[in-house]
């Protein structure tokens, strides 16, 4: 394939699947970049241009975009509702990475830019039931987004569309809703709620305990959209000609007791729950409308939920077994 890519982020959960993707498509010349030590990355992968920078600065932003064909912008401080619920300042501080790599795009003549934005810029005012109906597109104005995050996630989408309309810059947006699977975090507090749940029903069955935490009443519903659907969806986005933000998402909706059953049954396991009422939750109900991203480009996810989780929980519950031998 000609051009570089770059992948910020690329140290990530999302962007280490990305470069895969892109590798078994026939990418060879990527960069990925991120600003954690490499030590840290969950997959670093040989052959690419692996480097460490934080992208919050516009310099570290021009060495990343140089000579770069695509960008595809994952990077971002973030993390499960339990830390964008108590890290606003450090979520809205993201809004420089993505100001700084436009401007380094624009700058170094990169001829196609993708930016991962979030399902948290939707008016809160939809998300009040569980039985929420599926977000469409437009859902997002007028903005009442998630506080913090989604503030950021929706005034970066803007300026990727003024950045096309003023500068000519080629942006694409896609609104992720929930993305899991293997190689991603699953404690330390910016795990999401599958990961979470797989880690908590794999600690119980170790340990032997019969109990599992969770927050919130259960009752609260989402969608969730496998990794291996996450990156296909991207790559398609990027290639095509959907200039305005697009869901990319699954519209399988459960609730949080639903998840739990389908990983109990996967591990084997019945456990007792107990349920943490005061602990953050985000939105009543969040579900995606794909009737868009359907009609013009024929995606839709291939994975269900019971087969993403069942390669997810084996990965975490290996992962748990491994550190307990470890000591």
């Amino acid at each position: 394939m000609a051009g570089k890519v770059l992948v910020a982020g690329g140290g990530g959960f999302i962007g280490g699947h990305l470069i895969t993707y892109l590798r078994e498509r026939g990418f060879d010349d990527i960069r990925a970049v991120d600003v954690k030590p490499m030590d840290e990355w969950y997959q670093v992968h040989d052959g690419v241009e692996n480097l460490v920078l934080d992208l919050r600065e516009i310099e570290a932003c021009r060495i990343a975009t140089r000579d770069v064909a695509d960008v595809y912008n994952l990077a971002a401080d973030m993390g499960g509702m339990g830390f964008i619920e108590t890290h606003k300042a450090l979520c809205m501080l993201s809004v420089l990475i993505n100001t700084h790599l436009l401007m380094a795009a624009n700058e170094n003549g990169v001829k196609r830019y993708f930016y991962s934005s979030s399902a948290c810029v939707y008016a809160a005012d939809k998300q009040t039931q569980t039985d929420v109906t599926a977000l469409k597109e437009a859902d997002a104005y007028p903005a009442m987004p998630e506080d913090g995050y989604g503030w950021e996630k929706l005034f970066s989408e803007r300026m990727c569309r003024h950045f096309r309309e003023d500068f000519g810059l080629y942006t694409r947006v896609a609104r992720f809703h929930n993305v899991y699977g293997p190689h991603g975090a699953y404690d330390g507090g910016r795990e999401k709620a599958p990961a979470a749940i797989c880690r908590k029903v794999a600690d119980s069955v170790i340990n032997d305990t019969n109990t599992i935490e969770i927050w919130g009443d259960g009752l609260q519903t989402r969608s969730f959209m496998y990794i291996d659907d996450c990156v296909k969806g991207i790559v398609a986005i990027m290639d095509s000609d959907i200039e305005e933000p697009i869901n990319l998402g699954s519209a399988e909706l459960v609730s949080i007791n639903e998840l739990v059953d389908i990983v109990e049954e996967i591990a084997g396991a019945k456990l007792d729950r107990q349920y943490k009422l005061d602990a953050p939750k985000g939105v009543r109900g969040r579900n995606s409308d794909n009737t868009m991203i359907l009609d013009l480009l024929g995606w839709e996810p291939s994975i269900s939920l019971r087969d993403g989780l069942a390669k997810t929980y084996a990965w975490i519950s290996a992962q748990r077994a491994a550190e307990v031998t470890a000591g």
